[in-house]
């Protein structure tokens, strides 16, 4: 008989062991930090909006379908949404220097009836992702639009920043006034929405097959001897550093990003063939993350096998401690484009991870959300199946003080959770700065809370201090459970151990 129990105990110990083995292993495979997101394409309404707002119900029916692209994102544990803000000369905010895109409406220039940007703002924070706010920098009206916008038209409004295009017009990256109209609109966004981020598209010159001609604007501007390929990077630079200069000035903790050609250059095995970010399109990203001009870099890999890894690895070594995340081409998995297996998706993550690349971006949000090929189910229930933080912003800022005073209360709704935040150095001197924190709750079964684990993160973005827990608790147990606060760069405190014991009888009360 002590031999049958002692083996049992030993079957026991030995599962333990192993499911122990397996829950760390879990652990390693999922990083708590990584930035998790779409770009939500707006343009024609590719992603949002289906329906037009022509009325009430029509608005409210645009408004719906958004909660419910983002309900599926969040089910997913995506963290963050690249929200197509700006998009041809056109934006979706009322603006005092763009006119309304027409892919709200139906028509260019036409109010909406409410401020989607604002709407989108608020519907992810209430569900603790961020918003990153799109904004496609050069290209601007095509003809079509050029005829509808009339006296609106970029070119109308801007004739001394534009030049023409055989698609339409864009933005003269050479003309000095350029880098301050962009920067402009930054503010303009920037001070009207408390957005996380700004991301920026199109931050470059047009590929070859887009004709144009700024040899007169490279005749006045350039320095004598200097060449067209460097005249036009500097000129890019120039436009980046500007608006560095003027965000981060207004919201130092906007995080501003921007998606360059998915290969910088050719590297020492590998050959770009002919299409990369610092000489096809002056991109000089690398040096903007050098620089500190950019906090997050989300390359447009839309490649596979030696097109993608190479030149992701490439990026991560020139990261000079800023986050890359890899822009991952889920579309490419579509019956319609290239019919990738979705096996190619699982292997450019799984490889982000073991190269400590600090997230993917997905283009586009609808290849997601329809769950192509599988997709969206990958993901849920197998490589996001735990809850992440976006990385945090690099800077020299202090983190966060931890919360104090924890307490548990028995209401009738079920356990709340309390603590005390300490006021953030803004708040003591009255400045508004860096805003409220928001805080992340971590519940485990075992003493004390792991909250490097990232299957022990519970919820985000919580932004009052408390939270009340409504699951069954068998036999008069709870779980335990830790908090900690996190400030607007994403910098996360020390944790406060919200209860020793597990008895519920025994908590306070």
């Amino acid at each position: 008989m002590k031999h049958i129990i002692a083996h049992v105990l030993m079957l026991f110990v030995l599962a333990f062991c192993l499911a122990t083995e397996a829950r760390a292993q879990m652990a390693l495979d999922i990083p708590k930090r990584e930035l998790r997101a779409v770009w939500l394409t707006t343009l024609n309404g590719l992603d949002w909006p289906y329906t037009k707002a022509a009325s009430p119900a029509t608005i409210e029916r645009q408004k719906q379908e958004l909660r419910n692209i983002l309900d599926k994102l969040k089910a997913a544990n995506f963290n963050a949404v690249v929200f197509q803000t700006r998009i041809r000369g056109t934006v979706v905010y009322p603006s005092q220097i763009e006119p309304w895109d027409g892919c709200l409406t139906g028509r260019m220039g036409q109010a909406p009836g409410y401020d989607p940007l604002a709407f989108a703002v608020q519907e992810c924070h209430k569900r603790g992702m961020q918003i990153h706010a799109w904004v496609v920098a050069v290209p601007g009206n095509k003809s079509a639009q050029i005829k509808a916008l009339g006296s609106q038209a970029l070119g109308r409004r801007v004739p001394q920043l534009v030049i023409k295009t055989s698609e339409g017009n864009m933005l003269d990256p050479g003309q000095p006034g350029t880098a301050d109209y962009l920067a402009s609109i930054c503010e303009e966004i920037v001070r009207g929405y408390d957005i996380d981020g700004l991301n920026f598209d199109y931050l470059r010159y047009p590929e070859k097959e887009i004709s144009y001609s700024d040899a007169a604007t490279y005749r006045r501007y350039a320095n004598a001897g200097q060449s067209l390929a460097d005249w036009r990077r500097e000129n890019i630079n120039r436009m980046v550093e500007t608006i560095h200069r003027r965000v981060k000035a207004i919201k130092p903790w906007v995080a501003l990003s921007c998606s360059p050609v998915g290969k910088y250059a050719d590297t020492q095995r590998y050959r770009a063939g002919g299409w990369n970010a610092l000489n096809t399109v002056s991109q000089d990203a690398k040096l903007w993350l050098r620089e500190g001009w950019m906090d997050i870099l989300m390359p447009m890999q839309y490649f596979r096998g030696r097109h993608y890894y190479p030149f992701l690895l490439d990026w991560q070594e020139s990261a000079s401690g800023r986050t890359i995340a890899s822009g991952l081409g889920v579309y490419q998995i579509d019956h319609q484009q290239q019919d990738w297996p979705l096996s190619e998706m699982e292997s450019q993550i799984s490889y982000c991870r073991r190269h400590g690349v600090g997230g993917q971006v997905f283009f586009r949000s609808r290849f997601v959300t329809d769950n192509t090929k599988g997709i969206y189910d990958l993901l849920r229930y197998n490589l996001y199946r735990t809850q992440a933080l976006p990385p945090a912003i690099e800077d020299n800022r202090p983190v966060p003080p931890a919360p104090v005073n924890a307490s548990i209360e028995q209401t009738p709704s079920g356990y709340n959770l309390r603590w005390e935040a300490v006021p953030s150095a803004e708040e003591k001197t009255g400045a508004t700065a860096s805003g409220q924190y928001c805080y992340v709750l971590y519940r485990s079964n075992t003493y004390p809370v792991d909250t490097e684990d990232a299957n022990n993160i519970y919820r985000v973005g919580l932004t009052e201090p408390e939270f009340t827990i409504n699951l069954p608790l068998l036999e008069g147990w709870l779980p335990y459970y830790a908090v900690t606060a996190i400030d607007r760069y994403g910098h996360e405190s020390t944790p406060l151990e919200i209860n020793k014991e597990r008895n519920i009888r025994t908590l306070k009360r």
